[in-house]
């Protein structure tokens, strides 16, 4: 980047994280095809290697290849986290030390966290919604309520950092949020 150039034009690593099986497909793609359109890199970060398991709701609808395990993976290597939703990933994943890990840090870092449908439960496990305003899938409500936020139900959210939308529909507004963060926006 030479000087004269806006920083806002660097191309910033966008990591999604999910665990190795049941990630909605639509929020995985759609964000992971909206980054990689504006010329940001996209970095699928797994509990697993090799490939993650995707779902339209239950039914099973392809994979993708992952570029490199939570346990491998540093805030310092990333400037925005992505969670996509599913009912089965987020429940694993916030079973996984590594990535629990990485979502608490990229709060604690100050990096904006993106976290969709039931991917919520993954920000109660690290313990980062006490006293922030969020949304998610409404049957996560009460594990969010529970761990000390406010619960709203509104198609996007942002509070300290982190953006929560509440399902697939919601796509629209959450790509674009993700977009204007990324180009250096609120």
């Amino acid at each position: 980047m030479t000087e004269t150039q806006d920083a806002r034009t660097e191309t910033r690593t966008v990591a999604f994280l999910a665990a190795a099986e049941g990630i909605e497909r639509v929020e995985l793609t759609e964000p992971w095809e909206a980054v990689v359109g504006a010329g940001h890199t996209a970095v699928l970060v797994s509990t697993d290697s090799g490939e993650v398991g995707l779902v339209d709701h239950l039914d099973p609808a392809g994979t993708q290849a992952v570029d490199r395990t939570s346990a491998e993976t540093d805030v310092a290597d990333i400037d925005v986290l992505v969670l996509p939703g599913g009912v089965a990933n987020p429940d694993a994943l916030r079973q996984d030390e590594h990535a629990v890990n990485l979502v608490r840090g990229m709060v604690d870092a100050g990096k904006p966290v993106f976290a969709i449908c039931h991917a919520p439960w993954v920000l109660v496990e690290a313990d980062v919604v006490r006293g922030r305003r969020v949304t998610s899938y409404p049957s996560v409500r009460t594990d969010l309520v529970n761990a000390g936020a406010e619960w709203v139900d509104e198609e996007l959210v942002r509070d300290g950092g982190i953006t929560t939308s509440r399902r697939p529909d919601d796509l629209p507004a959450f790509c674009d949020a993700l977009l204007g963060t990324l180009r250096g926006g609120a």
